[in-house]
């Protein structure tokens, strides 16, 4: 039995209590020369006691500074107008409950905003505590400004002051109900693994008090409390802090009671977020009057982006979203009406105004598909951003469920696909938040895969067990059973395309109910009856349950005995490539794996890449808690043409993992197109096969129209978000577009005319990535925000002219001089944001990290073609100005804003500016090794035969030494541009000319290069003819042409394949050349090679040479040899041949080669290993066994010799 004495303190109902408070936050990485932003709150209030029970909160002396410098360098200043603002608020007075300790409801004016109440709660948190006076240490859960989360105590009682000196801990990262809020990361589940690797965000609170024992009771007379984040994009190593100050001035009987008026409730002391609006950090912008400052916003994006990438309007994505966010419903039907009559208007509000993540765009996005004023593709693009960005609330699901039943959703297979596919991604994101989530918003899901079942329509049961795979809701398991064999009578019977896509539906499935996963799929792998590819695919589903060691062992033992080697080949690869993982997720698997590899290994481990097979990638960095994992699956099924083919992504960050693209081909119909068209298609295939298939194919008339021949998807944050079946009837449709005899009916034939009319062409598309948040409120009562933006702009514009234009059909420009003039521009802008601070709607302090990449690409170019007579002319303006074509730009700034007084908006560089930097220094030392050390780089390569120059311009500074701080070495100021220039000290280019000649007799303007090739061919008794002659000049009338021309000849005899290649530089005194030359041997299977440049190609050579033969009691070999003359030094490789072996398990010994060659045998020892033999002048290298990628089964009857 213990007993303890629970000690609250006490307010007197009859007393006022006055006292002095001080908040100051501030946001830095805590170095004297480094760049801080702070903010400071001071006030004075009052407590006066209405009922036992009943308090009023009257604040006054508001005042607020705020810092923006150099830690004890500088000062902070006052924020008059913030001051003014708060102050206003603060006067009024709140009232709160208090009792046994504890505030249990605080009421204030309706006016009052929820940033201001938040404060308030900061405030009363100090009158909060709890004290056994009999016990040092003890641990409670109590409900605090964090949420409900576990406090340690410790107490020291001062007799002589009659005092207690109570401390408290606040554990915030494992509340029971935490008030912190995360936003945008529900597609990227957490990673527990990762975590006890280390942690991107570290917090602690700690509360000081002394507590004074009167007749009343305990009596708060000193506060202090201290909160440290430590926050970084990787491993943390340094953050900012909240402190506040809490002291009792005075106590006095009460003698005036305060007239509080009209109050509501705001709530107990947890922190409270406005589900509404959430001020995006990196923006403050005045938010009264919408609707003109919208429609302002998308007229400039359009603009500004036309003939070029404006960096500065492709910030003002935020901006715009930021105004979406607050417009109303009627506001955007407003905005609607005035944007609908122009098309860029129009599509950049559609693009922007899915931002709005809540009930809003749905409505709104109803009634535009209800009216049928938008086309079908645009729905579907504003559509699928709309439900993945949607905040994922009650009401916002069931208005999603309408779309389902809505006309326009079904007039196009694409259109409605992506509804379907979009509305199982929502419900996904919203069983996140929800335990238990309702079966009300996956059954219109389970009614769809139902009904599809009973009509026995593949493409809509296909549809909807994708959308069940994306949704991942535990009751569908139930309706998924009915489409696998052996769980259900005559699902065996169903189209493997079918059964496959209920296996994969599987996948988010395997995370939220893996014990109930695993016996469904386990059954189907171990299944021999079932196909190859819904066994393959079943323990790919298997091992993303991420299975024990005695599951392991099972799929093991059923290997051992497998003989479908498609099934043995592909489990074998998922087990072996999981076995090298090095990312958390996988630390245990790839354990049981590796013991599976040992036994595995001597049965599998020399199945060839003509089976099934998947490959894994992926590294993983402790320190960074970053990484990348990479999977290509081939799934194959007694053919060599895949029926499966999928690449899959991923993203390991912050403890967190994200799915970030997979892209899929089903080529079931392709398979069976060709099946007993080819009977080689189950072995390796010639070139008459391959001669075979292109005839099946060109032959579209008789192409299967009933099933796809192809199915491609789309997987985004790991949800399916594209589907599109390739039949027949589409290939017909695009071949007859492009075909000879296509006319006016051809939307070719369309697109033509608008060419030859002079089209202008314009298109601008802004699009919100990514927005990820973490807001956990401080000990202040105000929001510490971590969030990440990634906006992207993209930006095309086309003029064309074409003539002449086709009188009939498509087929008269194969027969005609065609000219075509355009210019243009393309170009897209990424930013990427990253903010962590204090972020309310009345102000922001805090660090931002701002990244921009823009690459640009603009053109002006006029083309000649005349297909008849395989002739091409292209003439390119060269730049007459510095054209940026790819730069990158990175900074970290402390930022000060406050809504009141944007004039003194504070951004400063986190890194003081200084005058020190070094320039000049090779491009190996771009990136500074020391602390504040500043780097700038430039490097050109100047063409001056065109006039044109490429630069490349680098500058980086550090806030920290490389060894002291690795993470945070990539926290500084990095430039890095690639640009065109004009050449310095060339002659002015009026033009380029490319000209390009096929089939050609006699090319003109090649005397010399013909001179020399009577020279090579003597044997000869005519010129011979060139097979292409490519010639690219810069011309400079009334100069000499200037420039390169290239010839390449194909001398064939009944014996010999003879292809010769010559480049040349023109000019009157010129003798640069390029000289190449191969001969191919038919008869003795040998083919000789050799490469000569310089002045009359004299100067430098290799040359080749290569031959085939087979003897029966040999084993098949490749036999290289490389010899070379005179070489540029840049050339000469071999010293980093013996480091490269040694890295990749060679063994070496030193033996005196030949000089000038190197020398390399391949002997096939096995159909799936080789032993490998390389010589070069100092040493012989070698390693036997090596792993073949490819079956050499067919390589036994050639000895192939190859030397160069």
């Amino acid at each position: 039995i213990y007993l303890f004495l629970i000690f609250y303190p006490f307010l007197n109902s009859k007393k006022t209590y006055e006292y002095k408070y001080e908040g100051l936050v501030r946001v830095g990485r805590e170095l004297p020369d480094l760049i801080e932003s702070a903010l400071k709150l001071r006030c004075t209030f009052k407590i006066i006691g209405e009922s036992p029970q009943t308090f009023v909160l009257q604040i006054s002396n508001v005042d607020v500074e705020d810092f923006n410098g150099l830690p004890r360098k500088s000062v902070f200043s006052p924020s008059q107008k913030l001051t003014k603002r708060l102050s206003a608020e603060f006067s009024q007075p709140v009232v709160f409950e208090f009792s046994k300790g504890q505030i249990t409801d605080i009421r204030t004016a309706p006016g009052v905003s929820n940033t201001v109440v938040n404060i308030v709660r900061g405030i009363l948190g100090f009158l909060q505590v709890t004290v056994k006076t009999t016990q040092r240490f003890y641990e409670l859960v109590e409900l605090g400004i964090h949420g409900v989360c576990q406090s340690s105590y410790t107490v020291e009682e001062d007799n002589n002051a009659k005092e207690l000196k109570v401390t408290q801990m606040v554990d915030i990262t494992n509340c029971q109900q935490p008030a912190a809020l995360y936003r945008g990361m529900a597609l990227a589940p957490e990673d527990k693994f990762s975590k006890q690797r280390g942690e991107s965000v570290v917090s602690t609170v700690k509360h000081t008090y002394t507590v004074k024992s009167t007749a009343d009771g305990g009596l708060i007379t000193k506060a202090f409390a201290q909160e440290r984040q430590y926050f970084s994009p990787f491993n943390v190593k340094g953050g900012n802090s909240r402190m506040l100050a809490l002291y009792l001035l005075k106590v006095s009987d009460t003698t005036d009671k305060i007239v509080t008026g009209q109050v509501q409730s705001r709530g107990n002391l947890m922190y409270r977020t406005e589900k509404v609006f959430n001020p995006i950090p990196v923006v403050m912008i005045n938010l009264n009057e919408p609707v003109p400052k919208i429609l302002d916003l998308i007229k400039r994006l359009a603009q500004a982006n036309i003939y070029q990438v404006d960096s500065s309007s492709s910030t003002e994505v935020l901006n715009l979203i930021q105004l979406l966010r607050v417009a109303t419903r009627d506001n955007l039907d407003q905005l609607w009406k005035q944007v609908l009559g122009n098309d860029e208007h129009r599509r950049g509000f559609l693009d922007l105004v899915v931002e709005v993540t809540d009930e809003r765009i749905l409505k709104f996005l109803e009634t535009r598909f209800k009216a049928a004023d938008i086309t079908a593709n645009e729905a579907g693009q504003a559509l699928v951003v709309a439900f993945n960005h949607l905040s994922a609330e009650p009401v916002s699901v069931a208005l999603a469920q309408e779309f389902l039943s809505i006309p326009l959703s079904k007039s196009q297979p694409l259109l409605w696909n992506t509804v379907v596919l979009a509305y199982g991604s929502l419900v996904y994101r919203y069983c996140v938040y929800t335990d238990p989530c309702p079966v009300t918003v996956v059954q219109p899901l389970l009614d769809m895969a139902t009904s599809g079942l009973s009509k026995n329509s593949e493409e809509d049961m296909i549809l909807a067990l994708k959308a069940l795979g994306n949704a991942a809701h535990p009751s569908s398991i139930k309706t998924l059973l009915k489409f696998l064999p052996g769980y259900t009578s005559g699902a065996e019977k169903l189209p493997t395309r079918v059964q496959s896509a209920a296996v994969l539906a599987f996948r988010l499935l395997a995370s939220r109910d893996p014990h109930n996963v695993q016996d469904i799929v386990l059954n189907l792998f171990v299944q021999r009856t079932l196909p190859a590819e819904i066994r393959m695919l079943a323990c790919m589903v298997l091992l993303e349950t991420k299975p024990s060691i005695a599951l392991i062992s099972v799929i093991s033992e059923v290997l051992l005995e497998e003989t479908d080697l498609q099934v043995a080949s592909f489990s074998y690869s998922l087990l072996k490539g999981i076995a090298k993982s090095r990312t958390p997720d996988n630390q245990h698997l790839s354990t049981a794996c590796n013991i599976a590899m040992k036994i595995l290994n001597p049965k599998l481990g020399h199945l060839s890449y003509r089976y099934s097979k998947n490959m894994h990638f992926d590294w993983f960095h402790d320190d960074f808690l970053f990484g990348t994992s990479a999977d290509i699956y081939m799934l194959k099924n007694e053919s060599l043409i895949p029926t499966k083919l999928m690449l899959k992504g991923k993203i390991h960050f912050i403890g967190r993992i994200l799915q970030f693209l997979e892209l899929g081909v089903h080529a079931d119909g392709i398979k069976e197109l060709f099946a007993g068209k080819i009977p080689q298609l189950k072995k390796d295939l010639g070139i008459t096969d391959f001669a075979t298939i292109m005839k099946i194919l060109s032959d579209w008339q008789n192409l299967p129209k009933d099933r796809p021949l192809l199915t491609a998807y789309a997987r985004v944050f790991g949800q399916e978000a594209f589907l599109m079946d390739v039949s027949g009837d589409s290939i017909q449709s695009i071949i007859k577009s492009f075909s000879a005899s296509a006319g006016k009916e051809s939307m070719v034939w369309q697109k033509i005319q608008d060419v030859q009319k002079g089209t202008s062409w314009h298109w601008t598309k802004p699009h919100l990535v990514y927005e990820a948040r973490f807001i956990q409120p401080a000990c202040l009562g105000l929001p510490v925000e971590i969030s990440k933006y990634y906006s992207i702009v993209n930006a095309v514009t086309m003029k064309a002219e074409i003539n002449p234009p086709p009188k009939e059909h498509l087929g008269e420009l194969l027969s005609s001089d065609i000219s075509l003039h355009t210019d243009g521009f393309a170009g897209v802008t990424k930013d990427h944001f990253v903010f962590h601070g204090i972020n309310t709607d009345l102000f922001q302090c805090g660090v931002e990290l701002k990244s921009k990449i823009i690459s640009a690409l603009p053109w002006a170019f006029d083309l000649k073609i005349n297909i008849k007579e395989h002739k091409y002319e292209m003439n390119l303006t060269p730049s007459k100005t510095v054209t940026e074509l790819f730069s990158v730009n990175s900074d970290v700034f402390a930022v000060l804003r406050n809504i009141e007084d944007p004039s003194l908006f504070k951004i400063t560089p986190m890194m003081p500016e200084t005058a020190d930097s070094q320039q000049g220094l090779p491009l190996a030392r771009i990136l500074p090794t020391s602390r504040n050390d500043q780097v700038k780089f430039r490097q050109c390569a100047d063409a001056k035969i065109y006039g044109t120059a490429v630069c490349i311009e680098a500058e980086a500074k550090r806030a920290h030494y490389l060894h002291e701080y690795p993470l945070y070495y990539f926290l500084g100021r990095t430039r890095f541009s690639y640009q065109l220039e004009p050449a310095k000290g060339a002659k002015p280019i009026e033009k380029i000319q490319i000209q390009v000649t096929a089939g050609r007799k006699h090319p003109p303007g090649v005397s010399e290069i013909m001179n020399f090739t009577h020279r090579v061919f003597k044997n000869l008794d005519a010129t011979p003819e060139p097979v292409v002659t490519v010639k690219a000049l810069g011309l400079s009338l009334p100069a000499k042409l200037l420039g390169y021309e290239g010839v390449a000849f194909n001398l064939p005899t009944a014996q010999r394949d003879n292809i010769e290649m010559i480049v040349s530089e023109v000019g009157e005194e010129a003798n640069w050349k390029i000289c190449a030359n191969v001969k191919v041997d038919k008869s003795h299977s040998s083919a000789k090679a050799h490469l000569r440049w310089g002045a009359e190609c004299q100067t430098y050579d290799v040359s080749m040479r290569v031959s085939a033969a087979c003897q029966p009691e040999s084993k098949p070999s490749i036999h290289t040899k490389i010899n070379w003359g005179a070489l540029p030094s840049v050339f000469i490789m071999i010293e980093y041949v013996p480091g490269i072996s040694y890295i990749m398990g060679f063994y070496q010994k030193y033996e005196k080669n030949q000089e000038r060659q190197a020398a390399v045998t391949v002997v096939a020892s096995s159909p799936e290993t080789f032993d490998m033999r390389v010589k070069i002048p100092e040493r012989t290298i070698y390693k036997k066994a090596i792993p073949s990628p490819v079956d050499l089964v067919g390589f036994e009857a050639v000895n192939f010799t190859m030397s160069i």
